[in-house]
């Protein structure tokens, strides 16, 4: 296929995709402003160059696009609520197709240009990036630079390509009907008359459920993705690398959405000061980071503490990194924190008679505790914040 078609015909296949999805589930005239805004972002990203104003006014609207559509009702509410009703409510509101996906790859695409990092590529090749329909519902979240090559110059390994991408694809098919879709029968449970009735022990079952849930959902998602993207000689980024097996909450995090793990780090944590500064700084960017993700994630209150929940076990395990390494090597003249890792990170340089491995036991402790501090954070996403207060009240004997 001729590399000036190419693009095109992958931006068929996308904008099709949109189309008809948009229109299956809304209104015509709304999906029309949804293909608008596309077409609209697309223009406006043709100016886009190193240095330019621009690009941060393409920030400014793509983050202004997702937070009228997702979080209008969100914080309206949470100002006139208290007052007696939420005057200012979008009874019409709606969610355009992937929302949350494409925006963090237009913002991607806008810093990116700023600094100087990515070429601006053809329009079609902009079109085919953003419009690559495998990942536009769900992600993995995907680099311009990194698909551009791809796009280009495609894997001429057909027969590989092609059984990679297919024996993944039922992968994920597997992990979405035999497994995810078994498990939210359990998770319908998670209301306030079951669990005003069920016992302690099926409480926990009802969250254990739900946390292997939305695992076998979401990867599942992922690998139809990624496995869809090999069969176009496309290579979509990894997102998840056995994230319940991780012994502590930071490996948990770099294995666990690791698409949107790495953007948070990029786009967010670096840019208002990462690790730089002092201990109390770089906690409250941790802090920040992981509201930012609670929030992305739903426009509810219980996803922002779902977020500060995540946070605030990032911070407690940076402190207790801390710590240990002082403790290990009090002479350690080289920081243990990762300059721009908002996860921290364990020590790996060794002292004269002290070792910084962590011996068996205390591995197999680091995983239940992380495996269930996680799975208990569970409940911040599966339910309203009423209802999560509720459940662990019974959860505790209440």
């Amino acid at each position: 296929m001729a590399p000036r078609v190419r693009p095109w015909i992958l931006t068929a296949f996308g904008v099709g995709f949109f189309i008809y999805f948009s229109f299956v589930a809304l209104v015509g005239a709304w999906a029309a402003l949804c293909i608008l805004l596309f077409v609209w972002e697309a223009l406006l990203s043709r100016r886009y160059a190193p240095g330019a104003r621009i690009c941060l006014l393409g920030v400014a609207v793509s983050v202004g696009i997702l937070a009228f559509f997702k979080y209008w009702n969100f914080v309206t509410g949470l100002v006139t609520t208290p007052l007696g009703s939420n005057a200012f409510e979008w009874r019409g509101a709606f969610l355009p197709l992937g929302v949350s996906f494409f925006t963090f790859e237009f913002i991607h695409y806008a810093v990116d240009r700023y600094k100087g990092r990515t070429e601006k590529g053809s329009l079609g090749e902009y079109l085919a990036f953003i419009f690559f329909f495998p990942t536009m519902v769900a992600g993995p979240i995907k680099r311009y630079q990194d698909f551009l090559p791809c796009l280009r110059e495609p894997s001429r390994d057909w027969s590989t390509d092609y059984n990679r991408g297919l024996t993944r694809i039922l992968v994920g098919l597997v992990k979405k009907f035999a497994f995810a879709d078994f498990l939210t029968s359990l998770t319908d449970h998670l209301n306030v008359q079951d669990i005003s009735l069920a016992s302690r022990p099926l409480l926990l079952l009802w969250l254990l459920a739900y946390g292997f849930k939305i695992y076998f959902d979401f990867s599942a998602y992922s690998d139809i993705a990624i496995g869809s993207g090999r069969l176009f000689g496309i290579k979509i980024p990894e997102n998840f690398s056995w994230p319940y097996w991780r012994t502590n909450i930071a490996d948990f995090w770099r294995s666990w959405h690791i698409s949107l793990y790495k953007w948070l780090v990029e786009y967010v944590f670096i840019p208002i000061g990462g690790s730089r500064g002092t201990l109390l700084f770089v906690c409250r960017n941790t802090l920040i980071v992981m509201m930012v993700s609670g929030i992305w994630h739903g426009a509810g209150l219980n996803f922002v503490v779902w977020g500060l929940w995540h946070g605030a076990l990032l911070v407690g395990h940076r402190l207790w990194t801390v710590w240990r390494e002082k403790r290990a090597h009090a002479a350690f003249s080289e920081s243990v924190l990762s300059r721009d890792n908002p996860m921290g990170a364990v020590p790996t340089i060794t002292a004269k008679g002290v070792t910084s491995s962590t011996s068996l036991p205390l591995r197999i402790a680091g995983w239940a505790l992380t495996f269930t501090l996680v799975n208990l954070g569970w409940a911040f996403f599966a339910m309203d914040l009423p209802t999560a207060t509720f459940y662990f009240q019974r959860l505790l004997g209440g």
